[in-house]
């Protein structure tokens, strides 16, 4: 009998999310083809209309996707997920710019005035709403080039995302044409009120649930390279269990009802269920405080959640993880786990750096040398003068050389900058290796 984690199990999962997800997104759009429908619009008012109702319900649906439902994220993770409900935003932003184009260029008189003083209410609050969407998206894709702070963000991003749904269900419910019939009515009150609950959930159900599972931080300890290892202990229950290379939100001294929380890979052993580590390096704003954290503070963890591990992969003849800089993180909680495991599988680290004192870990990786059977290759950026490693980047040539033909048959983990996971991937695919047996965690929120 397959594990539940097994791909064939997850894959089979996976559909059917998907598959409800579909339906969900579809399901007011084939409403309107029910029964019997306003007369005199013609096939441009109708078509406009269901760009709109298609983009509304899809607009409607990304708060679930961002609702950290466990039992949906489980088959893809909420990295996927996360990197799903921006990439539909955008789609769904896309029907409902062209439900007002098709509109305003077909049939202005029946939108009637911009001027919001003049214009009906319901006209109003339908574009008060189309302009907080794009205010959403443009903030969202280019939070870090506008400098926006993660933590402002986040908090004016549920604000404006509330405002916006609510002003278009006014919208919808002020025009009428559409929803004059009652079980039609019924449909998008009922989408309303599911809509309110998962809102609900998210701001006051799942944080009330974490002040009842607190944490305390016991050790703050200082790694190379501008990073940091918390060290945590519940406090009053038993704690979380995970797997290695899982991550959580972590907040940190203050309330989880005040949102400001952020993402981290778990560190630390998944076999050492009395504490959770979290190794975190100074990048911004919140990071750049982590030393500042002293033994005693509370903490708060939402986890754990991901795909990223070792432990989805229980036939897999081996492993490769390529790192680089803090990316280490993760494929560290995923190399002590298998040392304390005594996984007798080979393991290959390749983990890139800028300098040799900037190296996370790198004498307890040396350790683990007589546990594992781990073949470990260093490349700095800017090597010491006596350096006979590998140098540069972890480009396709440096990649090509650290791995050698018997590792083609290992499962592949990818962590660390963006372009360096790009170009990872365009070589292992080179290299003629499955998609299936390439794993990345793509997170890039904090």
């Amino acid at each position: 009998m397959k594990p539940p984690w097994s791909r064939s199990g997850r894959g089979f999962r996976a559909t059917l999310w998907t598959l409800g997800y579909v339906a969900l997104a579809a399901f007011p759009v084939l409403v309107l083809l029910v029964g019997e429908l306003p007369k005199g619009g013609g096939y441009w008012w109708d078509f406009a209309m269901a760009l709109g109702f298609g983009g509304l319900a899809i607009m409607a649906l990304q708060s679930v996707l961002t609702a950290r439902f466990r039992r949906a994220t489980a088959p893809f993770g909420v990295d996927i997920i996360y990197y799903f409900h921006r990439l539909v935003a955008v789609g769904a932003f896309g029907l409902i710019v062209a439900h007002y184009i098709i509109l305003r260029m077909r049939y202005g008189a029946v939108l009637g005035p911009v001027d919001p003083l003049s214009a009906p209410w319901h006209m109003t609050a339908g574009r008060i709403a189309l302009l907080l969407f794009g205010v959403l998206i443009v903030s969202s894709w280019w939070r870090k080039p506008l400098r926006i702070k993660y933590d402002r963000w986040r908090i004016g991003h549920a604000i404006m995302a509330i405002a916006a749904v609510i002003l278009a269900v006014i919208h919808i419910h002020g025009v009428g044409h559409y929803t004059r019939a009652a079980w039609r009515e019924i449909v998008w009150s009922g989408y309303t009120v599911v809509w309110v609950l998962v809102i609900g959930y998210v701001r006051i159900v799942r944080p009330w649930s974490l002040t009842r599972t607190p944490y305390r931080v016991v050790a703050v300890d200082k790694e190379r390279g501008r990073s940091w290892s918390l060290t945590l202990a519940p406090e009053g229950h038993s704690g979380l269990s995970f797997r290695p290379g899982q991550f959580a939100w972590l907040s940190l001294g203050t309330s989880p009802f005040r949102a400001r929380e952020h993402p981290f890979s778990f560190s630390g052993s998944a076999a050492e269920a009395a504490t959770l580590r979290f190794t975190i390096k100074e990048l911004g704003d919140f990071t750049r405080t982590i030393k500042d954290v002293r033994p005693g503070q509370i903490a708060y963890v939402d986890g754990p959640h991901g795909v990223f591990t070792t432990d989805y992969h229980a036939r897999a003849p081996g492993f490769v993880f390529i790192a680089g800089g803090i990316g280490i993180a993760p494929c560290m909680s995923m190399l002590r786990t298998l040392a304390d495991r005594a996984d007798s599988r080979p393991v290959r680290l390749i983990y890139g750096n800028r300098r040799w004192e900037d190296v996370v870990f790198r004498e307890e990786i040396e350790q683990f040398r007589p546990k594992l059977q781990l073949d470990v290759v260093h490349v700095l950026q800017e090597p010491p003068a006596d350096w006979t490693g590998l140098h540069g980047i972890l480009s396709e040539p440096i990649l090509r050389a650290a791995i050698p033909e018997s590792a083609w048959r290992a499962t592949f983990f990818l962590c660390g900058p963006k372009p360096m996971i790009d170009s990872a991937e365009r070589t292992l695919h080179q290299l003629g290796i499955p998609l299936h047996r390439v794993h990345c965690e793509l997170f890039d929120m904090a």
